[in-house]
């Protein structure tokens, strides 16, 4: 469904928003992309939807490679993508029938399809008798999922998720990602969920991917990255998802990265994350680790110290 070669994405000679990422999802599956804030998510985002071009490696989409994909069949691509955000992106002097009629429209969908597709749409999220309102009337909850109907009136292959429970609360969170998760399956659909806690869907996932200054820290079956995360940020990470039993969170060990984040304009030498990891040595400063699966089995990780204790 969707691979990325060896990507490297570069805004100048300064920033270097991904460096030779690789990455695929297979129809039907879920991958959730972590890491924090300039990581390379949002890029990654862009490069799929064709918004920028890679600067080096393939993008591939539906077997169809974007790099030098004419301009004239990108709306074509993008009609295969449906976009859930944070913000909803609703337009409030409109029902919420018309917001999610809104793609069809545009597409120039005869007026006797759009009432049948958009109701079908609210009917899968749970809208349907509220087709008539103004999105202001809805809870927070209630409107994101106007904007699922939204990405899904076009019968998208593929949602992406850019941080669409952020700004819910935690049971509506829950509410929110099992519907995803429903539809996922139901429809057959492909499914990418950027966020940046792991929480949030560690029990839905396929394949976590955990990104740090534009490099591919690890990437792993979900199950399997939970039950052993191999990389120091991805163990980091791991350990400030808050446990639910208040004995055993005060228990734990606390999460400890180092220093600062880097800028992403001047990255650090060798292995990007040395300088907040607590397991860097001066080899770490020299020398970029390789994106490897020692194992075998699809849990791959880029650090000298995991290379080091499997040698």
């Amino acid at each position: 469904m969707i691979e990325f070669r060896q990507v490297t994405k570069r805004y100048d000679s300064d920033h270097t928003a991904l460096r030779q990422v690789n990455f695929g999802l297979e129809r039907g599956e879920l991958a959730f992309l972590t890491g924090h804030s300039g990581a390379g998510k949002s890029t990654l985002l862009k490069l799929i939807m064709v918004m920028e071009r890679p600067s080096a490696g393939e993008v591939i989409v539906g077997g169809q490679v974007l790099n030098t994909l004419p301009r004239r069949q990108v709306p074509y691509i993008r009609r295969h993508i449906g976009v859930v955000f944070q913000n909803h992106q609703l337009l409030f002097d409109r029902t919420v029938f018309d917001n999610v009629a809104m793609p069809l429209e545009v597409m120039g969908t005869p007026a006797r399809d759009i009432g049948r597709r958009v109701r079908a749409a609210l009917d899968k999220v749970g809208l349907l008798s509220k087709e008539k309102m103004n999105p202001m009337q809805l809870s927070g909850g209630e409107q994101q999922r106007v904007g699922i109907a939204r990405a899904l009136i076009l019968e998208p292959k593929l949602i992406i998720c850019d941080e669409p429970v952020s700004a819910l609360d935690v049971s509506v969170q829950a509410q929110v990602i099992n519907l995803l998760k429903n539809l996922q399956r139901d429809m057959g659909l492909s499914l990418i969920f950027i966020a940046h806690d792991l929480s949030v869907v560690k029990h839905i996932s396929d394949r976590v991917m955990v990104l740090y200054l534009g490099n591919v820290a690890e990437n792993a079956p979900r199950a399997e990255l939970f039950a052993n995360p191999r990389h120091p940020y991805t163990q980091a990470l791991m350990a400030a998802v808050p446990i639910p039993d208040p004995e055993r969170e005060r228990a734990k060990p606390p999460a400890e990265l180092e220093g600062d984040l880097p800028s992403p304009m001047n990255p650090p030498s060798g292995c990007v994350f040395r300088t907040r990891c607590p397991l860097a040595t001066d080899y770490c400063s020299r020398e970029v680790p390789v994106l490897e699966d020692k194992t075998g089995a699809g849990h791959w990780v880029a650090c000298h110290y995991v290379e080091r204790q499997e040698s």
